[in-house]
């Protein structure tokens, strides 16, 4: 069994980062594994609090997860600080894994910031030069690129600016914009463009990280960038149109639908 590894915040409403990525990698039959950097207070509708891990744990359960399991793939989500983002740039490159794939976390579904502004700087330095795959939706390719994106033209210049940053391919996530949900991957070569219909739904909680993991849990497995990513958009969508009425905010995705009803 592939194994992959998501370093990211701990959602305790169970819609999103590390809940979602563990539900996204048992949903893809691969072995999961966590190292918590922020423990989120959140729900559907709110984020109550964040409290961040010490740098020096951060580190220990990278060691921890490396020494003895290794891993396939890692997928890098919610870091809020300067201070958790260089100790897992150091720790990346310190154990080289394959198919590093970064959701660049840093704004909660209801707007509420996960990522500290001063620590920009940092993930652009730090973490992007070490991704293979890179998925921002606007507002964050927006911050990343420091450009307004209002169209499709805009989404493939804003992908050109992050892959210049080292990344080995960037996705832009068109969620944001009205019409059918258009992704663009870019990989230095060329665009591909990924659409699916728009689904009439307010329950899309952790529908980023669902989609980073799901890109992840297929590259462990071998599928090329291209397939990996068509069969996440693919798989999210599905689990947006199953989407559960839990909450009284932002409801979160079915990771589990093609095994069981909502």
């Amino acid at each position: 069994m592939k194994k992959v590894l998501t370093i990211a915040g701990s959602d305790c409403s169970g819609g999103a980062g590390i809940q979602a990525d563990l539900k996204t990698f048992s949903a893809h039959g691969v072995f999961g594994m966590s190292v918590i950097v922020s423990i989120v207070a959140e729900n559907t509708s709110r984020v109550i609090g964040i409290q961040d891990i010490r740098p020096d744990m951060i580190e220990k359960q990278i060691d921890a997860v490396f020494e003895d399991i290794g891993v396939d793939a890692v997928k890098l989500g919610m870091l809020s600080s300067s201070a958790a983002m260089e100790v897992v740039a150091g720790k990346l490159k310190q154990y080289h894994p394959w198919n590093v794939v970064i959701d660049p976390v840093m704004y909660a579904k209801n707007g509420c910031p996960l990522m500290k502004s001063e620590a920009i700087d940092t993930l652009l330095k730090t973490i992007l030069p070490l991704s293979d795959v890179v998925t921002p939706n606007i507002p964050e390719a927006e911050k990343i690129a420091r450009m307004e994106i209002r169209s499709v033209k805009e989404m493939e210049e804003a992908a050109r600016r992050i892959y210049g940053m080292g990344c080995g391919a960037v996705i832009i996530k068109g969620g944001h914009r009205k019409g059918k949900a258009l992704d663009i991957l870019f990989d230095g070569k060329g665009f591909r463009y990924l659409e699916a219909d728009r689904i009439d739904t307010k329950n899309t909680h952790g529908t980023g990280c669902t989609f980073s993991s799901a890109i992840a849990s297929r590259l462990a497995k071998g599928e090329g960038l291209y397939e990996a990513v068509q069969g996440a958009k693919d798989y999210v969508t599905m689990a947006i149109a199953h989407s559960l009425s839990i909450g009284k905010g932002n409801g979160p995705t079915h990771h589990f639908w093609r095994f069981f009803p909502g």
